[in-house]
């Protein structure tokens, strides 16, 4: 039996889009049939890639009513929500239940591992803009703090660079390949509250984005380097669990401080644990998880 996230009875699946200059989010996709999560958009713009079910599924934005495409892999354990596109184009790397990452054609087909055999949970978010590193959270087990680890992918050893004591998640570089965007507790001592920060890829030098009383996950930047969005979870929320009232925040990577939009949705887990910007920086998708009440 799957251990991937199920829809409860009456809740569906919604892949919203949003953007800069888009008051109000539009519904592109929605299905009470299979919980999927973390949209990735394709770089020729035509395609959103999401899990669900522990498998990978392709969705046409210009045809979503055509329904969402199973992308069938040989060999590969049941995916998460971790999941990002090789800079080439042709390629996705993929987080496994088994605590792996892999190296696959978007057109399926045969996988490679690619995370060390270290005995550590390898949670992918970022690949460096010329396809040669990952930015992963590694962890021994999870009563431990996730760390921020570097792999190349062309061979030598993975790097730790030093974000401080605090438990981060989503790591990612930002285009020009300058900062590695995550959100990290180390801010703060109170139990859980995330906040977003960077760390200079060379220096290491770490910068806190925001100072908010919620608890907020996930950055993710635009193409064009000029945008930003982000999820935000009320205050005292424990970690980015599913099923919650949240707002992902859209702002200019100029001003963190100032959003741009608000899109308040019932989501949490599954809904942006990934970059989901369209190719051309315009707009970004996005997964909500309503419950219809009775009547309804």
């Amino acid at each position: 039996m799957s251990s991937a996230p199920q829809l409860a009875s009456g809740q569906r699946s919604q892949v919203f889009i949003g953007g800069p200059a888009q008051a109000q989010p539009t519904v592109l996709f929605e299905t009470d049939e299979l919980q999927i999560e973390a949209p990735n958009w394709s770089l020729d713009g035509k395609t959103l890639y999401v899990n669900g079910n522990g498998l990978l599924w392709a969705l046409d934005v210009s045809t979503p009513e055509s329904g969402l495409r199973h992308i069938p892999y040989d060999g590969l354990p049941e995916l998460n929500n971790d999941h990002v596109l090789d800079p080439d184009g042709e390629h996705i790397f993929l987080s496994g239940n088994d605590g792996h990452i892999y190296r696959a054609a978007l057109s399926g087909g045969a996988v490679e591992r690619v995370s060390p055999d270290d005995g550590m949970w390898h949670f992918l978010h970022g690949v460096s803009p010329d396809g040669k590193r990952l930015a992963y959270v590694e962890l021994k087990d999870f009563s431990n703090p996730g760390r921020l680890a570097v792999l190349p992918l062309t061979g030598g050893p993975v790097s730790r660079p030093d974000t401080g004591t605090g438990h981060i998640d989503g790591p990612e570089w930002s285009p020009d390949g300058e900062w590695i965007y995550f959100n990290t507790e180390g801010f703060t001592s109170a139990p859980g509250h995330a906040q977003l920060a960077r760390i200079h890829d060379t220096s290491g030098e770490v910068e806190r984005l925001v100072t908010s009383e919620t608890v907020d996950w996930f950055p993710h930047l635009s193409a064009d380097n000029q945008s930003a969005a982000y999820i935000s979870f009320p205050p005292g929320t424990l970690g980015h669990p599913p099923n919650l009232d949240v707002e992902v925040i859209v702002v200019s990577s100029r001003d963190w401080t100032t959003p741009l939009q608000r899109y308040r949705l019932f989501g949490g887990q599954g809904t942006i644990n990934v970059n989901s910007w369209s190719p051309d920086s315009t707009r970004f998708a996005f997964v909500a998880y309503p419950i219809a009440h009775d009547g309804e």
